[in-house]
C-alpha cells in the first residue's frame, strides 16, 4: 500500500466513519492536536534515561498514555453512532482514574506548591511543560468542537487530567535534577 492516497489534494480528509471533511473542520483540529501532544510527550520520552529511575518510569507511563491518546483521535474521528463506531474502544473513567493514580504517584514526591511556577528549569521538565501547553491547546478545541458536535466526556477528562500529570511530572523532573520551581515574579507596579 503507498503512503499517499491523493485524496485529500481537495483539502479535504476521511473520517473513520467514511465521512468527508475539510481538514481545517473542528475535530481534525482536536484529534490534530492530540496527536501533536503524542509527539512532544514522545520528544520528552526521548530525554529520559533508562539508567534513571525516575525517568524510567515516565516512559513507563507515557507507553500507557500515548496508546490512550491514540483511543482518543479514533474516538474524535469517529463520532459515537456514526459508521464504524463499534470498532472504537472509547475513554472510560477507569482510564482517567489510572492517570489520576499517576499524578499521585508523581507530585507525592514534589514540594508543596507555593507560587506559580515558570515553565522552565532542567531540558525534561521544558519538553514536559511544552506537551502540558500542547494538552490544554487540545482541550480547549475538544470543549470548541463539544459545542457544535457531541464529543464523549472521557476525553475531555482525560485530556483534562493529562495536562496536570505533565505538569507533576515538570516539577518532579526539576526537582530530581536538583533544580527548583522557578517562581513567577509579578511585575512591579509603576
Amino acid at each position: 500500500m503507498k503512503l499517499y492516497t491523493r485524496t485529500g489534494d481537495d483539502g479535504t480528509t476521511g473520517l473513520f466513519s467514511g465521512t468527508r471533511v475539510s481538514k481545517d473542520h473542528p475535530r481534525i483540529d482536536a484529534y490534530g492536536t492530540v496527536d501533536e501532544l503524542n509527539a512532544f510527550i514522545g520528544l520528552a520520552m526521548a530525554a529520559c534515561r533508562a539508567s534513571n529511575p525516575f525517568e524510567a518510569r515516565l516512559v513507563e507511563i507515557f507507553s500507557q498514555a500515548q496508546s490512550r491518546l491514540f483511543d482518543i483521535g479514533a474516538d474524535l474521528a469517529t463520532p459515537e453512532g456514526a459508521n464504524n463506531s463499534s470498532k472504537i474502544v472509547r475513554i472510560e473513567e477507569s482510564h482517567v482514574a489510572e492517570v489520576e493514580g499517576w499524578i499521585d504517584e508523581i507530585d507525592g514526591k514534589n514540594p508543596a506548591l507555593k507560587t506559580f511556577v515558570m515553565p522552565s528549569g532542567s531540558e525534561l521538565a521544558a519538553r514536559l511543560h511544552v506537551a502540558r501547553t500542547v494538552c490544554r491547546r487540545a482541550e480547549r478545541l475538544m470543549v470548541s468542537l463539544a459545542q457544535l458536535e457531541p464529543v464523549g466526556a472521557g476525553p475531555l477528562r482525560y485530556v483534562n487530567r493529562m495536562s496536570d500529570l505533565l505538569f507533576a511530572m515538570a516539577r518532579r523532573a526539576n526537582h530530581d535534577a536538583g533544580v527548583g520551581d522557578v517562581p513567577w515574579v509579578p511585575a512591579k507596579r509603576g
